[in-house]
């Protein structure tokens, strides 16, 4: 075996550890996940156990993550993000960045015309404007946003946002499932 090689499959149960500690997971609920045996789940974190796919299947789907973020494999060479977007009817598309669950997701999202329906939720969403206009009800406040423009708001309050008027907008759409909140930073404080 060639030491590039050897260095993914020895880099593979660190990773595995890694993610499930970032999840809070214990090794018992993964292995009830898994159908994997605590004593298994901890060879492979611990590099005592050869990494099998049959082992990294059950993982990557108790994990929610591309078998490739398990062991990963060396880049093809080919910097393109194939991106797969869902339509939502009647114009509306969805595209997730980002594909981790329990933690900030990103979307990139087309919203077509809509009537207004407000919802809740645990979490907490931050918008941005790419094009177009975006209308947000929070309760009984509404704001216009336009490019560049953001917007963050914990989603117990009642909201619900979409394009103003009959025209489509385009958003980057984060959303923080357990209150996680993302951070703007501007630049550098300056003093004086």
């Amino acid at each position: 075996m060639d030491t590039e090689v050897a260095d993914v499959i020895a880099a593979v149960g660190p990773r595995l550890r890694a993610l499930r500690r970032d999840r809070g997971l214990t090794l018992e609920a993964l292995a009830e996940d898994t159908g994997i045996s605590v004593s298994t789940l901890s060879r492979l974190e611990s590099g005592l156990r050869r990494p099998t796919l049959d082992l990294l299947i059950p993982l990557a789907r108790a994990h929610r993550v591309a078998l490739d973020r398990l062991v990963a494999a060396p880049a093809t060479g080919d910097p393109r993000v194939h991106l797969a977007p869902r339509s939502r009817g009647r114009g509306s598309v969805l595209v997730p960045l980002t594909r981790y669950p329990g933690r900030v997701q990103v979307f990139k999202q087309v919203l077509a015309p809509r009537e207004p329906k407000l919802v809740t939720h645990a979490g907490h969403e931050w918008l941005y404007v790419l094009a177009g206009e975006l209308r947000l009800v929070l309760g009984e406040r509404e704001v216009v946003l336009r490019p560049g423009e953001a917007a963050g708001f914990d989603t117990a309050e009642p909201h619900w946002f979409g394009p103003v008027g009959r025209e489509a907008v385009e958003i980057l759409h984060l959303f923080g499932p357990h209150g996680d909140r993302a951070v703007v930073r501007t630049g550098p404080a300056t003093s004086g």
